[in-house]
């Protein structure tokens, strides 16, 4: 655990560089170790290749861990996350910035940056289709074949994710190339053109000659749907795709995204802050805070019936239509320090309606139903009742 120092007395904003310098050669010792098993030559295939619990999910993430190892101690950005995915639904992830979200779906794409960044425990469970692979363990060679192909992500800005001095139609050539070698280059510019009118971009063969500077957000929003697409996907992963979008652009964007999963029949996972996409596009949620899952169920049970502290302060900040106000709520207090979380709920500072058991360890998830589940006291006693029955 890191010691910050100011002054001679104990501070959480400093630290001193000998502190540094030790949890930063302790973190590289980790983080080789990692490595140097990554980037073995030959992976046994019988070390990724799995078995599904429920065969009827796409994805399956059980107790995932991913860490990043910095210079002032270990930030345990997802820790501890289970929750599946099932084939030809939409599950939407919520929480505020930072509670782990997007480090989530970059450890199953594989894109967590190293070594820094490490899936240090737990699984990926992802059915190709053909099988089923643990992403975790997966060689980089095997996981490129995957990425883009079986799984594909819609990155939150399309400005950034877009590369500047390339066309268009190069770009969303690319990948198409890259996982259809046998197609010539009249096949592939057919199917990019294919792609951008399927995402109703309308002057497709002029799209395909422009620059990503010479579009509207929109329109960059959706080259970046066309790019995910293109080899129809079992998965496809949209980190905030509607974010710094005006309101009938996001419409638009849902309702794209909505009739394309039926069109190819893959399954989504939605990242998003905005509970009103979440309420229209979603058939599960999971709701993160602080790296964990504080609650998850149905749409229908999450909004119906929310149960965590959390979750509650979550839909009472969000403005209602018909509903006057002086002053939208927020949630009080600030998330706890990434680096030195408490042993107990991590939510528990930020309460209105803990409780004395709330000091105690972080509190299992609790069944509330076949497909409700959350993490708070509050419940234990519900709990222990149909456990006893």
């Amino acid at each position: 655990m890191a010691i910050f120092i100011k002054n001679g007395a104990k501070d959480a904003n400093y630290i001193s560089a000998k502190e540094s310098r030790r949890i930063s050669k302790e973190n590289r010792k980790i983080t080789n170790g990692y490595e140097k098993k990554r980037n073995r030559k030959v992976i046994p295939k019988a070390e990724y290749v799995t078995k599904m619990k429920n065969p009827n999910n796409v994805v399956e993430f059980d107790n995932l861990h991913t860490y990043f190892f910095s210079d002032v101690g270990v930030v345990k950005s997802v820790n501890g996350v289970s929750f599946d995915i099932p084939k030809g639904k939409t599950v939407g992830v919520v929480g505020e910035s930072g509670c782990g979200k997007s480090v989530t779906s970059l450890s199953l794409m594989q894109l967590v940056q190293r070594p820094q960044g490490q899936v240090v425990e737990g699984a990926i469970r992802f059915n190709t289709g053909n099988e089923v692979v643990d992403v975790t363990k997966m060689p980089t060679a095997k996981m490129q074949k995957l990425r883009g192909n079986k799984l594909s992500m819609i990155f939150q800005e399309p400005m950034t994710s877009l590369n500047p001095v390339f066309r268009i139609g190069l770009q969303v050539d690319e990948v198409i190339a890259l996982h259809y070698p046998q197609m010539n280059k009249e096949d592939i510019k057919k199917r990019t053109i294919e792609m951008l009118e399927l995402v109703g971009i309308a002057n497709s063969e002029g799209v395909y000659k422009m620059y990503p500077h010479e579009l509207s957000g929109g329109m960059r929003q959706r080259v970046m749907i066309a790019m995910g697409l293109a080899c129809d996907p079992e998965l496809i992963i949209a980190d905030e795709p509607t974010t710094a979008l005006d309101v009938t652009i996001q419409a638009q964007i849902l309702d794209l995204l909505r009739d394309l999963k039926v069109r190819i029949n893959s399954s989504i996972m939605l990242i998003t802050h905005d509970l009103g996409v979440i309420a229209e596009m979603a058939d599960y949620v999971v709701v993160m805070y602080a790296g964990r899952i504080v609650e998850k169920g149905t749409v229908a049970e999450i909004f119906s019936n929310p149960c965590h502290p959390y979750t509650i302060g979550l839909m009472n900040s969000k403005p209602a239509v018909g509903k006057k106000v002086g002053r939208l709520y927020s949630i009080p207090g600030k998330v706890p320090n990434p680096i030195n979380m408490p042993d107990y709920c991590y939510f528990k500072d930020r309460c209105e309606m803990c409780l004395e058991v709330c000091a105690g360890i972080y509190p299992e998830l609790v069944q509330l139903s076949p497909t409700h589940f959350v993490s708070c006291y509050r419940h234990y006693d519900i709990f222990r009742e149909e456990d006893k029955g």
